[in-house]
């Protein structure tokens, strides 16, 4: 459409708003109800313009072809002016105080000159809510505008605020108007963003200080990637904001990414290097640099040319940037000289990695996030995103308001299941009974793409053939379902045009979980819903923030960067140029195959940088044993982590905050991380400490910096041709592939071939197999472990935030039958003891979980629930199975001694 604003000409899209129009033409109109996250509501009568001598909203308007709109129409001006002063005239003088560039409400005052108001309206002396630790209200200053109560309901999809109260006293609460920390407010802050007076505000930000920069980087917590503005005052983050531009969460943010960041200047962060002196039974003393490296170098160099490299075994961290996973694997393999380097994706996402590529080719999810936006039918397996992935949990929440339909399938009733169309209860571990008798019923029931199978697919006749064996009604019986809830659940995804399948951990934590990822990816292939126009595809949900890009820097036993294999000669040779130095032929250890060598006497090493693994890490009594049984234990680490307190020597390291890289996102996206604080005292980043190290045994690693890592990365890997610091300055993230610096990445993957040898899609006919760990009348019910909203992972971070106000310590879900059974009530204490250990919870009694059936986190070291999980593992890749434990409950004695108790 042509038209024009104040005389010029431009042309706007169909669908534009008059205010679409101002903006681009670049003239300025305020606004106080508007948001562009939001639906346009055109309540305050601030903005508005003149159109043929009307005066209209122009947030409501609907720009048209040969419009002339005027935005400094005396009448049209006069009014805005006069909707405002009527507004300030009801607000405390303090609401004109704020800093300019904190509220919408001040810089409207500036755009119309408005000093002071010609009316003597009467104020509120309503008072404020303090209670919650990051979001604080100002009833005095709520102008009514609906926008936190719209930014919670079209954006976050939580429905916790309203306005309450009438006319003049309208203002806004939180659930039913009680403190604000008791409602059901999940603290994603879109409220304090949007509101556009002050009236929300965060502690922060409330300090009328001005800011001293401002520096865009990627968040540091979960997988999604948010783009976030740290925003530093006096050298320490004073606030962070979600990025309106941040291509994953459009100007959205979760309580972690937002708010959880007081540990940066935590008391308890290591600033200085630590050794023992006297052996394990020593303690840890602060050390300088020189003397730490000495002690760590000259320890390894003799454990490496005494005992063999392969006596070493280094895991690197998912928490690390990109080019500092990519500068471990090449210490491990060029200055220990092994490949016995893994990271924490082997215990999450190894199973993805291994099935998706055998299915589709690369090791990593479909599709970008942005084609979620097109589906009709999300299939949700195994994930729980409104807690573990918050923004996607929120997008999610908004497709299905909009009409898409939603089947959950879940052991608990999660969030998510309350807005499904069908939620699939199944079994823990029955995986791939259910998704088979799914795939029977697309193919039986003729949902299946037919063209597609024929011409990009390969594997049907051997699923048909296996298939045979699973009818609904037996594959239901095996998931502990009804086949008419697995009937639905197909034929729902089977209807869908363009089904979208989203999955995470409780597909793949089993010790078939490489089977539950082939057989879920077998939906997808079977709809055509992978590599076509339009395609929604399937993506794997990444816990920490760079699982996906540690696993893709080569970070693995058998892999280097890009997934290219240790024992391809082509590829070894290619790097050895490179690297001037001899990859290993042989493939190295997995993590918990490391463990088993340590004890065994065979690893006499362990290497261990950004990773909890005596906290996180399963059967975490089996991995004590194995750091005590090591020569040498090093790691690297924000604070005194219970795997620091097994070390030799602790090496001071810095968070996502104060260092420089890039990120992979859960949809394969490259993203810069940006430092925007100084590290504490002496704390280096793992890159800088890979450096220190090499150099101290005599080695240079090349690559000086992350840049020059990166670059030398893209060299080398052909995925990554296309990458560089300098064009993702320029040109914003890229999706890998990205084979040339010309060409823009992948989003959207397998649109002419599959990767797989023979260029199709892979079908794979897995049977059902049972658990690694089966409940019995000792051990009777079953634990799942997973992630709680406002905690992360082991909590280091986050429990040094005012997070911990919101969730203090860990609790055990059960369902009320059974603790009627046990005659527990809610907060009780009861021990939880598996064939491994024993762990006392407080019990927290909901019907979120079934009955016999358990769940709980592991973000606190005084519970620490990894004691209890089992050993077991899947046979391809080695991840163990944390879904599925089975216990004992017994309520507490009261005089419990201590959280952990030993079994055998």
């Amino acid at each position: 459409m042509r038209l024009s604003v104040d005389n010029v000409d431009l042309e706007v899209a169909a669908g534009a708003t008059v205010l679409d129009a101002v903006r681009a033409a670049g003239a300025v109109v305020p606004t106080l109800c508007y948001d562009e996250r939001l639906t346009p509501q055109g309540s305050c009568r601030v903005c508005l313009i003149s159109v043929r001598g009307r005066a209209m909203p122009a947030c409501t308007t609907p720009a048209a072809d040969g419009m002339e709109i005027h935005t400094d129409d005396d009448t049209a001006r006069r009014s805005a002016r006069l909707a405002l002063e009527l507004l300030v005239s009801q607000l405390p003088a303090r609401a004109l105080d704020i800093p300019a560039e904190r509220s919408e409400l001040v810089r409207a005052c500036q755009h119309f000159g408005l000093t002071a108001t010609r009316f003597d309206g009467a104020t509120r002396n309503a008072g404020v809510d303090h209670s919650h630790p990051y979001v604080k209200l100002d009833r005095d200053l709520c102008i009514a505008c609906n926008r936190c109560v719209r930014m919670c309901a079209e954006v976050q999809g939580t429905f916790a605020l309203s306005l309450a109260g009438r006319g003049f006293d309208t203002v806004v609460v939180a659930g039913t108007g009680g403190p604000w920390v008791s409602s059901p407010c999940v603290a994603c802050g879109g409220c304090v963003d949007t509101c556009p007076s002050g009236a929300l505000s965060e502690p922060g930000l409330a300090d009328p200080r001005p800011i001293d920069r401002t520096t865009t980087t990627t968040c540091g917590y979960c997988g999604v990637g948010c783009t976030l503005r740290v925003h530093v005052r006096d050298g320490a983050v004073a606030a962070i904001t979600p990025g309106h531009d941040g291509p994953v969460n459009s100007g959205h943010a979760c309580v972690k990414g937002r708010f959880a960041h007081a540990f940066t200047r935590s008391r308890e962060r290591l600033t200085t290097p630590l050794i023992r002196d006297g052996g394990r039974d020593s303690p840890l003393r602060p050390a300088s640099w020189q003397e730490a490296l000495t002690v760590a170098a000259t320890r390894l160099a003799a454990i490496r040319d005494h005992h063999g490299p392969e006596a070493i075994g280094m895991i690197s961290s998912a928490r690390a940037t990109n080019e500092e996973n990519y500068l471990a694997q090449k210490f491990a393999r060029t200055v220990l000289g092994t490949n016995n380097i893994d990271n924490c994706s082997r215990l999450c996402h190894a199973p993805s990695a291994v099935g998706l590529a055998a299915a589709f080719g690369y090791a990593g999810g479909t599709n970008a996030v942005d084609d979620l936006d097109d589906t009709d039918c999300i299939l949700i397996a195994g994930a729980n995103p409104t807690e573990a992935h918050p923004v996607i949990g929120a997008r999610i929440k908004q497709l299905v308001l909009r009409g898409a339909r939603l089947i959950v399938i879940d052991p608990r009733r999660i969030d998510l299941a309350e807005m499904a169309d069908v939620h699939v209860q199944a079994r823990p571990g029955s995986n791939v009974a259910m998704f088979n008798g799914i795939a029977r019923v697309l193919l039986d029931e003729g949902y299946a793409d037919q063209d597609f199978l024929r011409t990009r697919a390969s594997g049907l006749a051997e699923l048909t053939t296996l298939l045979a064996d699973y009818p609904p009604d037996h594959a239901a019986r095996l998931a502990g379902i009804t086949s008419e809830t697995l009937v639905a659940a197909a034929r729902l995804y089977g209807k869908a045009r363009r089904p979208a399948v989203i999955y995470g951990l409780g597909i793949t934590e089993h010790a078939h979980g490489t089977d539950g990822v082939r057989t879920l990816a077998n939906l997808a292939i079977l709809k055509g819903a992978v590599g076509t126009p339009g395609c929604c595809g399937i993506l794997s949900m990444r816990g920490q923030n760079n699982v996906q890009g540690a696993s893709d820097m080569g970070a693995l036993p058998d892999m280097l960067p890009g997934y290219q294999h240790v024992t391809d000669a082509g590829v070894r040779a290619r790097f050895n140029r490179a690297w001037q130095a001899e990859v290993p032929v042989r493939p190295g250890l997995r993590i918990l195959d490391m463990f088993a060598s340590a004890i065994a006497g065979r690893v006499r090493a362990m290497y261990v940088i950004g990773e909890d693994i005596a906290q996180t890490d399963p059967d975490s009594g089996n991995v004590r044993r194995a750091l005590a049984a090591c020569d040498l234990v090093i790691n690297h680490d924000l604070f005194l982590s219970t795997t620091a307190e097994h070390a030799d020597v602790v090496f001071p390291a810095v968070p996502f905050l104060e260092k420089d890289g890039t990120f992979v996102s859960f949809d394969r996206r490259i993203q810069r991380v940006r430092r925007a604080l100084d590290p504490p005292g002496q704390a280096r980043s793992d890159f800088d400490i890979l450096h220190l190290l090499a150099r101290a045994m005599g080695a240079d690693l090349g690559c000086p910096t992350p840049a020059d890592a990166m670059a030398e990365c893209a060299t080398l890997t052909p995925t990554f041709a296309g990458i560089s610091h300098a064009r993702l300055d320029r040109d914003g993230p890229l999706h890998w592939p990205c084979r040339s610096p010309d060409q823009p990445g992948e989003g959207r993957l397998y649109l002419d071939s599959f990767a797989t040898p023979d260029g199709r899609a892979a079908l794979a006919a897995r049977p059902y197999l049972p658990p690694g760990e089966q409940p019995d009348t000792t051990f009777p019910y079953l634990l799942i472990t997973g992630r709680r909203l406002v905690h992360y992972n082991s909590g280091s971070m986050s429990r040094r935030t005012p997070n911990r106000q919101l969730r203090p310590h860990e609790v055990l879900d059960l369902h009320p039958d059974d603790a009627a059974r046990l005659g527990l009530a809610d907060g009780d204490l009861v021990d939880v003891a598996s064939r491994r250990a024993a762990v006392t919870f407080p019990v927290h009694l909901t019907d979120t979980v079934a009955p016999g059936q358990l769940f709980t986190a592991f973000n606190f070291p005084d519970t620490p629930t990894n004691a209890l999980t089992s050993d077991a593992s899947d046979s391809e890749t080695g991840c163990p199975e944390y879904k599925i434990t089975a216990v004992s409950l017994s309520p507490a004695g009261l005089a419990t001694s201590s959280n952990l108790t030993a079994q055998g």
